[in-house]
């Protein structure tokens, strides 16, 4: 019950619970972290990977599951009580036939449509739990194909990620990791299909491509498939984040054994794709790390925790085909990349820089480019994996790429900070997981306003930047909504994704008890109905 005691359905944490492995970070020393006395919070400088299901107690924190809602220039035009998963869930927006539908999913085998053509009056249209003895639904990118007339879906499919037979891998402790994660025997790639409908009832599978060049869909494959969101803007080109076969093994994560670069693929027939070229940060693969200056001198190469390589494909903020040249690698611990894209068939690195360092949680996930064709500035993120604010704290970082060889972090957004009303002074101190997870993604509708960023920021809900003057960015508007309203609610990820419909001026907030559409001064009057073409 909200505003309870706090009773998680979890342990606490005790470092004697898990087995460590040599190079791993060490517990943090008490007084070294934590509330101060000026009511700000001091995160660790370093932690060890703990367990989602297992929360961590400290001096200051809410002994309740907070049931207040916090808004700052912010309206919830909408709330729905629907959960797809508590942990994390996808979403893609289209047209159809003169109504505007979202695709909501999460967890690999669940999947919702919604008519939200009145997003005050959200319809459910379609909704499946498939068996988990099939195929896994992915992350699936939905683009209107002008040259066909016709819209099509290109769906991830990869290896497991964190759980194997119900319980988070460690490669480290575990001797049957490895050997169960090299005989898994799914698609290790992307299907492609024709959408004939508003609901995947409706697609037409054209193919299934695996990213493995020596092994087909119905042989086991190696590598680890297509991580996240396929990157395709409905014209020739596709970029995945892959690692395609089992040399891509230089990753010291403890859950996977391989660490991603990126792949391009000519897809101007959906049905036939071919494979143009692929890039990996050189040290990736086994027998190259001597000569790589990405592992020689960083700190976090064999420490068992940080993640290497990609998790989402390449950012842009427009397509190649439209012209646009670079693409902006989060390589994870292994940096910052700006990659030439322009020849898909010879994707190379022109520049690079290091992030700071910030074990455990992942420390390069995602890359904002909203504001990069205006401003010559890109915005890059980790996000949290340890729960209770256990680990260090996870930065957005400003990094000037106007010169794409050369860049380089110029400064971080502030912490967001709760208003003087709510009984805390930190975010921190209200459980759960605190900082950026991601700004959305390039499949976002319409085009994105100058000067405003919005980030899923779990604990402290949406937090929507105003960088309109980016040499003095804050935090221009937020909508915390409240925690504990499900009994089962995930406090790993109390939010933990936003959808920005730019084109009618509305975020979508997903929380671990339901769905908020959300307005704010700062994007305009949110419209009702399909936006109406420049």
């Amino acid at each position: 019950m909200a505003g309870s005691p706090y009773v998680p359905d979890a342990k606490k944490y005790d470092p004697e619970d898990f087995e460590r492995v040599d190079g791993e970070p060490a517990d943090p020393e008490p007084g070294s972290w934590g509330m101060q006395p000026d009511g700000t919070f001091l995160p660790p400088e370093s932690t060890p990977s703990v367990p989602r299901d297992v929360f961590v107690d400290w001096p200051g924190q809410l002994p309740y599951r907070d049931p207040a809602t916090y808004s700052l220039n912010a309206t919830a035009e909408a709330f729905y009580p629907i959960v797809v998963n508590t942990s994390h869930t996808w979403q893609a927006v289209y047209d159809w036939d003169g109504r505007r539908y979202m695709l909501h999913y999460g967890g690999g085998n669940r999947w919702n449509v919604y008519d939200i053509t009145d997003p005050r009056d959200l319809v459910v249209v379609d909704e499946e739990t498939l068996p988990w003895s099939g195929p896994s639904f992915g992350a699936v990118t939905i683009q209107w194909n002008e040259r066909l007339g016709k819209h099509i879906a290109i769906q991830a499919n990869e290896t497991p990620r964190y759980f194997l037979q119900g319980r988070v891998a460690n490669k480290w402790t575990d001797p049957t990791v490895e050997g169960q994660l090299l005989g898994w025997e799914g698609l290790r790639g992307f299907r492609v299909f024709e959408v004939n409908g508003p609901t995947p009832r409706d697609w037409t599978l054209l193919t299934e491509v695996s990213t493995d060049p020596n092994h087909g869909p119905d042989e086991i494959q190696e590598g680890n498939g297509v991580l996240d969101l396929p990157v395709y803007y409905g014209d020739r080109y596709l970029f995945v984040a892959t690692a395609p076969d089992n040399t891509f093994t230089n990753q010291p994560y403890r859950t996977t054994l391989w660490a991603a670069g990126h792949a391009a693929y000519d897809v101007s027939d959906p049905a036939r794709p071919v494979h143009l070229s692929t890039w990996w940060v050189p040290g990736t693969r086994v027998g190259e790390e001597a000569d790589s200056p990405y592992l020689a001198g960083n700190a976090r190469w064999n420490n068992k925790t940080s993640w290497f390589g990609s998790r989402m494909g390449i950012f842009m903020p427009r397509s190649v085909e439209s012209g646009w040249r670079y693409g902006y690698a989060a390589q994870g611990g292994q940096g910052f990349f700006v990659l030439d894209v322009s020849d898909p068939a010879n994707i190379h690195h022109v520049g690079w820089c290091d992030l700071p360092v910030s074990v455990a949680g992942t420390e390069g996930d995602n890359v904002d480019t909203t504001q990069v064709e205006e401003t010559g500035y890109v915005y890059v993120s980790g996000y949290p994996m340890n729960t209770d604010c256990y680990e260090p704290a996870k930065e957005i970082y400003q990094v000037d790429v106007s010169d794409p060889t050369q860049p380089r972090v110029v400064r971080t957004l502030p912490r967001p900070l709760p208003p003087a009303e709510a009984p805390f002074t930190d975010w921190a101190q209200r459980r759960g997981s605190f900082g950026p997870k991601r700004s959305g993604y390039f499949i976002n509708t319409g085009t994105p306003h100058g000067g405003v960023i919005p980030y899923a920021f779990y604990a402290a809900g949406l937090q929507v930047f105003d960088v309109r003057d980016p040499e003095d960015p804050k935090v221009g508007a937020y909508f915390v909504p409240p925690m504990g309203l499900k009994d089962d609610d995930d406090l790993a990820a109390p939010v933990h994704g936003i959808f920005v419909e730019w084109d009618r001026n509305l975020i979508w907030v997903f929380a671990n008890h339901g769905i908020y559409a959300v307005s704010t001064p700062l994007l305009g009057e949110p419209l009702v109905g399909l936006p109406v073409a420049d």
